[in-house]
């Protein structure tokens, strides 16, 4: 049952990534969702979170909402799955009034649809080590063979806009053939920025293998949780989407138009949002 309408209902929701990856919920966001306004970081000048310390990825989280919270933020999307995995918890419990909905990777309804009982996860390095995952796999892997595997330099990859070509080619073979050959039926998406290369992917598995991207489902949790708490915004016109980076905006501009299919304005992030500081005791950047 949805809430009476709340005033802060016209307020942005702020989504962040790691990069430019979460572009890729923040599409399905944008889809389902039009009227909202929209806020999106990547941090990419800290890129890529999967090969990140736990303390490191909290903090760069909290630093970022923060920031969100400085925009109006009325709720915040994760679009990593590697924060999810490691500091969701973390990120709810120190911003409890905060409505925050996090992407992680489809095992569940990967489980349900595999015809052969094999499952292929496509993560980071961190997200494949994570509680979260590990907690998905063994909620929904009971009698299925979940085979979980990193792709270092993905990330890097998109983050250079390179989608295709034959050096990514073959570095999207390198990961995702040997599950192939090991009978997967499905591949799960386990980072926001590997449907970028979802072209590459399909090429190399073929029509009968199921991809699975969690985004979508994302948007749709997103909508039912602002219906609950009354902060849905539905009126025309389409709410404006703004972007900042933690890199250079001049060299991030162009890969995020690119992705997003429109030009775009990119914002550097204040000076005390780009590193990890004094008021984060936890871990100081290098």
């Amino acid at each position: 049952m949805s809430a009476a309408p709340d005033p802060n209902r016209n307020r942005p929701i702020g989504v962040f990534d790691s990069g430019v990856g979460g572009l890729s919920v923040l599409r399905e966001i944008r889809r389902a969702l039009p009227a909202e306004a929209l806020c999106y970081v990547a941090d990419s000048a800290h890129a890529p979170y999967g090969d990140k310390s736990a303390d490191y990825i909290e903090a760069r989280s909290r630093q970022i909402i923060r920031f969100l919270q400085q925009q109006g933020a009325k709720a915040v999307v994760v679009a990593c799955n590697t924060v999810t995995g490691l500091a969701i918890e973390h990120l709810r419990q120190t911003f409890p009034q905060l409505p925050i909905v996090a992407i992680e990777p489809a095992v569940k309804p990967a489980a349900q649809s595999t015809r052969s009982g094999v499952v292929g996860v496509l993560a980071t390095r961190q997200t494949v080590a994570s509680p979260g995952l590990e907690r998905l796999v063994r909620t929904h892997g009971c009698g299925k063979h979940l085979l979980l595997q990193a792709c270092p330099g993905w990330v890097e990859r998109v983050e250079r806009g390179e989608l295709t070509g034959a050096a990514t080619l073959a570095a999207v073979a390198q990961y995702v053939q040997p599950l192939l050959d090991q009978g997967a039926d499905t591949l799960v998406l386990g980072c926001t920025h590997y449907p970028f290369l979802l072209p590459l992917i399909r090429q190399l598995a073929g029509a009968a293998v199921q991809v699975l991207d969690p985004a979508p489902a994302v948007a749709r949790e997103l909508g039912r949780r602002l219906d609950a708490l009354g902060l849905r915004h539905d009126s025309d016109p389409p709410g404006e989407v703004r972007f900042w980076t933690s890199a250079d905006p001049r060299r991030i501009a162009p890969v995020i138009g690119t992705l997003w299919d429109a030009p775009v304005e990119v914002g550097q992030l204040p000076a005390s949002f780009m590193r990890l500081i004094s008021t984060e005791p936890t871990l100081l950047a290098p």
